[in-house]
């Protein structure tokens, strides 16, 4: 038998050591399951594209303007117009008595947005927006197919309206399930940004729920979505349609990373109506509310802020009648929890009118059930196009066929900066797309201060070049939008 040195039986001893103390967490190492990926790669879209790409539609709508005497070169600016932003080309005018051109009624081109198809008979949805105030709708399918559009109803609180085009066999998405969607999941859009027909990008939900309206839980994305795009489908990698893209956040009218789009679950219960009467129907309380804060909350004993506050009673309304006080705080609906003040307007709404509520309110440090009768919410006011217009301004119209006049103190505090109102516009302006209300806020990159310095400038430019106005339009229903027209200069 062979003995070791002193030496050499410490120096074994240290590895029979060193490695009893390792074998325990490699054996522990080996026994334990590998996690899996949480994300393993980025999705292929082509597949879902090309099936649910031929059921997303192009909308154009043109408006019935009158004409006035225009100068010349107005044919080549119409040209421009339609080569760089798809506007037609005005038809030559009728000459009157020596050659000067008749006044005329022309229809020109007013918008462009998306839409898609939901029934194999030609039923489209799209947004309230894109089609408010037009006199004809037309709808082009990818196959370049072209119909004249009947709109059976638009619904300016939801910005949801549904279009009819007479046709058959067409290709249709499916709807989903919007009160499934998660944050962080896949989808799609597909639309006419810009007037790029069927363009498509994707992105993922940023959120759930934004209350961006009284009737609006908008779903909000990422997916690059521009002017252009309203109205065309949200899609989520099962192919199902789970929202319609409708508002972006913007300050340049552009892409900036934040889209909403109105659920489809919400969107379907508005075309369902929409189809059948041609408008909505919705219940009213008869009741302003306000959110409960921490602080009020605990003052009451409801321990945590929930609930609405009602600040006003209507009287004579369906909640004067009931009982219901000011000072009370609606904690439910129907059974259903109320908290925040966005959720109280949409139980309303979606209940059934003359069907009696049961509204659970807290009142003196109780709560009480109150039984109440839903009435029917009021219509829409009308729009700009039936609403009454303001005597034009009696100055004349300045080089560009514009009317501005300076914002109003509260308009300026509004916008944070400066710009004209147009008052009215004719000519080649009209033509153009100005209408009143809208906001100019440059003229050839140079930013406008008021009227005085818009006109001055107007009158500066060089009749044979085009004007290019950066414009701000508000959205019923959605964020104000801004974006440049290209207009003439009357000569």
């Amino acid at each position: 038998m062979t003995t070791l040195p002193i030496a050499g039986r410490l120096v074994l001893s240290a590895a029979l050591l060193a490695a009893a103390s390792v074998l325990p967490y490699a054996v522990a190492q080996a026994a334990a399951p590998v996690a899996a990926p949480l994300v393993t790669g980025l999705p292929d879209f082509t597949d879902l594209i090309d099936k649910a790409g031929p059921a997303v539609v192009n909308i154009r709508t043109t408006e019935k303007i009158k004409l006035g005497q225009g100068g010349p070169g107005d044919e080549e600016m119409q040209e421009f117009l339609r080569r760089f932003f798809g506007q037609a080309p005005r038809s030559p005018s009728p000459r009157g008595k020596r050659g000067t051109p008749a006044p005329q009624e022309e229809e020109v081109q007013r918008g462009i947005g998306s839409g898609f198809i939901i029934s194999s008979d030609g039923l489209v949805l799209t947004n309230a927006h894109v089609v408010e105030g037009a006199d004809e709708v037309l709808v082009t399918l990818t196959d370049r197919r072209e119909f004249k559009a009947k709109v059976l109803g638009a619904d300016q609180r939801s910005d949801v309206a549904v279009l009819k085009v007479d046709a058959a066999s067409l290709p249709f998405l499916r709807m989903g399930d919007s009160g499934k969607i998660r944050v962080g999941e896949w989808v799609i859009a597909i639309g006419s940004p810009f007037n790029l027909e069927n363009s498509v990008t994707a992105g993922i939900i940023s959120a759930k729920a934004r209350d961006t309206g009284d009737y609006l839980p908008l779903i909000q994305t990422d997916v690059a979505v521009n002017p252009g795009n309203s109205g065309g489908p949200l899609i989520n990698m099962r192919g199902e349609v789970i929202g319609i893209n409708s508002q972006i956040a913007t300050l340049s009218g552009g892409y900036n990373g934040i889209s909403f789009a109105v659920p489809i679950d919400e969107a379907m219960r508005v075309a369902d109506q929409l189809r059948k009467s041609g408008k909505v129907t919705r219940g009213r309380l008869g009741v302003q509310i306000g959110d409960v804060s921490k602080d009020v909350a605990e003052s009451l004993g409801l321990g945590k802020a929930r609930g609405v506050e009602v600040a006003l009673v209507e009287p004579g309304g369906p909640a004067e009648k009931a009982g219901i006080r000011v000072g009370d705080i609606i904690l439910k609906f129907n059974g259903a929890p109320i908290e925040r003040s966005a959720d109280l307007p949409r139980l309303v709404g979606g209940s059934a009118i003359g069907s009696r509520a049961v509204v659970t309110v807290w009142r003196k440090g109780a709560q009480q059930d109150i039984a109440v009768s839903i009435a029917t919410l009021e219509d829409d006011k009308a729009g700009p196009k039936s609403a009454p217009k303001p005597p034009k301004p009696e100055v004349a119209a300045n080089a560009l066929g514009l009317h501005v006049s300076d914002l109003s103190e509260a308009q300026r505090k509004e916008l944070k900066g400066d710009a004209v109102v147009v008052e009215a516009s004719e000519g080649a302006a009209a033509r153009a797309g100005l209408r009143q209300g809208d906001l100019i806020l440059q003229l050839n990159n140079v930013e406008v201060k008021d009227a005085r310095q818009f006109n001055a400038m107007a009158a500066k430019l060089d009749p044979k070049k085009p004007a290019v106005l950066l414009v701000r339009r508000d959205n019923p229903g959605g964020a104000a939008t801004s974006s440049y027209l290209v207009i003439r200069p009357r000569q």
